[in-house]
């Protein structure tokens, strides 16, 4: 008889409305113009969603250079581009078709409402991310990138002077609260985003994880090494009581024996990461465990973004 194991299983999780959405794009224009059709950068940052997209004729690059076949089309990927990169499009006569998350371009429209007041803008992420890159090249204009306090501090902009600031949309709940409270500290003229940038999935994902961590001796998080939603919920869970938490990239190389000694566990899938994973680990812990799920419902989640008029029409 196996050893009776409860899994506590966060919701809500996986799928946010932009990466449905984003997929949706990829697999649509498959459908209206067959393969291959090109995706500039991953569409979204997870292995399983890109592998599968891969199966089904999309051709994963990082630059519009590398597209061989100047008449197929290409897709940009949630995280959102640059000003310069629909203008290259528009440059090499390729049909192109923008998956940006509207919660990412809300953040680029601010960034250009803050660029004609002549404002220096602080943006809150973390360097290198592609989204973090989109953002940055919506203006000609400097943006202060901070990722901790002490960038705050030493930002080199008079302290009278009057401030913006934006975030990027999936990051820490907790740490990007502390940031903020520094720049509303070191500038007392600031200007802030109507609504909080930060996605409702990003912090309906934590605040779920939050709600059922302390009590997990385990807590695993499926997502992907480059996911930035998918390691702020392993850091949460472990902020937030859970003794031990992992990221899962590769089910297949999960070993079940890591939770021998365990009695209760927690999983979440990150906004990028699909259902179809949660039920494989499930698959697989079931094997060796007698299970007792146990699902949270921490909020629900109705948010639907339609995929653009122009793809649907299209062909």
């Amino acid at each position: 008889m196996n050893k009776k194991l409860d899994i506590y299983l966060a919701g809500p999780r996986g799928f946010c409305a932009g990466v449905d959405r984003a997929i949706l794009m990829v697999q649509e224009a498959l459908n209206k113009y067959g393969s291959p059709v090109y995706v500039r950068h991953e569409i979204v940052h997870n292995k399983y969603v890109v592998d599968s997209l891969k199966a089904e004729g999309a051709i994963f690059i990082e630059e519009l250079s590398e597209i061989d076949q100047k008449d197929r089309p290409v897709i940009f990927s949630a995280h959102g581009v640059p000003k310069s990169v629909p203008i290259e499009a528009e440059k090499l006569n390729l049909l192109y078709y923008d998956a940006t998350c509207p919660l990412v371009s809300k953040i680029h429209r601010e960034v250009e409402n803050f660029e004609r007041r002549n404002l220096p803008v602080i943006l809150v992420g973390h360097r290198n991310h592609p989204e973090v890159i989109g953002t940055m090249g919506q203006t000609t204009n400097e943006i202060f990138l901070v990722e901790n306090i002490e960038d705050v501090k030493n930002l080199p902009i008079g302290k009278d002077q009057q401030v913006a600031y934006v975030t990027q949309t999936t990051l820490s709940v907790d740490d990007t609260k502390e940031i903020i409270d520094e720049i509303k500290t070191q500038f007392k003229n600031y200007l802030e985003p109507k609504k909080k940038d930060i996605c409702y999935a990003t912090t309906n994902r934590q605040d779920a994880v939050k709600d059922i961590a302390k009590q997990c001796d385990y807590f695993f998080v499926l997502g992907s090494k480059n996911s930035s939603n998918s390691l702020r919920l392993v850091e949460v869970a472990k902020n937030y009581g859970s003794k031990k938490s992992f990221l899962i990239d590769d089910i297949d190389s999960f070993d079940p024996e890591i939770i021998n000694n365990s009695s209760k566990i927690g999983i979440t899938a990150s906004a990028s990461a699909p259902e179809v994973l949660v039920n494989k680990i499930l698959d697989k812990i079931g094997k060796y465990f007698d299970l007792n799920i146990i699902e949270s419902n921490y909020e629900k989640e109705t948010t639907h973004f339609k995929i653009p008029q122009k793809l649907k029409q299209a062909v």
